[in-house]
């Protein structure tokens, strides 16, 4: 029996989907704790792709039981969307393979009007980039102790009562301060009623699952959202999102103890991406010829928004970060076959700013933004490495590569990556197994 968590160790975007893909083999339960829709993890099986922004991605996986847990975020019409985009390719889920924890709240209408709301009065440079999918309002009404949790779908009086309290500010701020439309309670119950009666039976106590199942034997496997530099504790605040994504944040939002974690294994590109505003030391600039090759090879958009992701060389600060404070035992490198080509490849081993050396992301922000990247050069590799199947079998500069990322995180590869397809994935350790 082991427990796994898998987080995105840079700014989101690092192919956790095809990771946790290749995991949940070896799992019994996969388990989604934070963020909300405005993430995504695209999976290409068999030609086929698929996009999952709140049930996770291993529920392709017929003999797993997937998990939603309270630290999650969720908009019920986008996860019955989901369940119907499933069941159009066949895959039906039933209450036995999911299960979502009565204590994650609702995404309502209301937190969608005003996330674009709130974003829509920011100037250009303060902007944060918010999805728009209502995220962080709800993650604010969960702090503030006014939200709706799934569980208010199962009765609906209470859901009607606090609905209505909700409703007094939210009006208030819509049409006092962002001069929007207020929200009628009739219409948003007539809108849920059909939602709830639909979800109900995938409603329960998400901890409870784990722990019965952690002390039958059954390996558990924790699915991240997002990034480390996006956690809203640690990472590039205020650019960040509106939840915990490190892996301490897969115990507090699903109920499972910390001591019962076995592995934590952090999800790295082999080179840096970024979607949306904020600090981002090795960017390169769109007419910059690697950025470009970056970006084309690598087809960089947003799996949820379909936004251009910025793209720069491989920063060992923001890996060095992730190991800290996430406890890494071992790095998942993704997206390798795209430096393919590139005649010299870099990475940042440490930052200036202002005359001083960093080794860490700066926490103040106008550091962070001042930050200048300090790189290290090696040779690159011409060969097209998308279809090696065995670590050995790579080029010789590919594997000096990956050594030097591990020489500088301080963590060993235990996967590696070079393409979309399930295949394209190397275990080089399974987390799973004893050590």
């Amino acid at each position: 029996m082991a427990s796994v968590i898998v987080v995105g160790a840079q700014w989101g975007d690092e192919g956790k989907g095809k990771v946790v893909d290749l995991l949940t083999r070896y799992a019994d339960y996969v388990v989604r704790f934070q963020g909300g829709n405005n993430a995504g993890h695209t999976l290409v099986v068999d030609g086929k792709q698929y996009i999952f922004h709140i049930i996770p991605s291993g529920i392709l996986y017929e003999d797993k039981i997937c998990a939603i847990g309270n630290g999650v975020v969720i908009d019920p019409q986008v996860l019955i969307d989901e369940l119907d985009h499933l069941a159009e390719k066949g895959m039906v889920v039933s209450p036995e393979r999911l299960l979502i924890s009565t204590n994650a709240h609702l995404i309502m209408p209301y937190h969608r009007q005003l996330d674009l709301a709130r974003e829509g009065v920011l100037e250009a440079d303060q902007k944060i980039g918010t999805t728009g999918r209502g995220i962080g309002p709800c993650y604010m009404d969960k702090v503030g102790r006014t939200g709706l949790r799934m569980g208010d779908l199962l009765d609906m009086p209470l859901f009607r009562e606090k609905l209505a309290a909700s409703l007094e500010e939210k009006n208030f701020l819509l049409t006092q301060l962002y001069r929007q439309k207020p929200f009628d309670a009739a219409a948003i119950v007539a809108e849920f009623e059909p939602l709830a009666e639909r979800l109900a039976p995938f409603i329960g106590t998400v901890s409870v699952a784990l722990d019965e199942a952690r002390k039958a034997g059954k390996h558990i496997l924790f699915e991240g959202a997002q990034g480390t530099q996006l956690d809203v504790d640690h990472g590039t605040y205020p650019f960040v999102t509106s939840s915990n994504t490190t892996a301490a944040n897969a115990c507090t939002g699903t109920g499972f103890s910390p001591v019962h974690i076995d592995e934590v294994i952090g999800i790295i590109k082999a080179y840096t991406t970024r979607v949306g505003s904020g600090p981002f030391p090795t960017e390169l600039s769109e007419e910059d010829a690697i950025g470009q090759h970056l970006q084309t090879k690598g087809h960089e958009f947003g799996a949820t928004t379909g936004r251009r992701r910025r793209c720069g060389w491989f920063d060992a600060v923001v890996a060095t970060d992730a190991v800290r404070l996430n406890g890494l035992t071992g790095l998942a490198v993704t997206k390798l076959d795209v430096l393919s080509g590139l005649n010299e490849v870099q990475m940042a081993t440490h930052y200036q700013v202002e005359g001083r050396r960093f080794d860490r992301m700066p926490e103040n922000i106008r550091q962070a933004t001042l930050a200048q990247p300090v790189y290290e050069r090696m040779p690159g590799w011409s060969e097209d490495i998308a279809g090696v199947r065995s670590y050995n079998d790579l080029p010789q500069a590919t594997r000096d590569y990956l050594h030097r990322l591990e020489d500088l995180s301080g963590v060993a590869p235990v996967i590696v990556s070079v393409g979309p397809e399930r295949e394209a994935t190397m275990l080089l350790r399974n987390p799973f197994a004893p050590r």
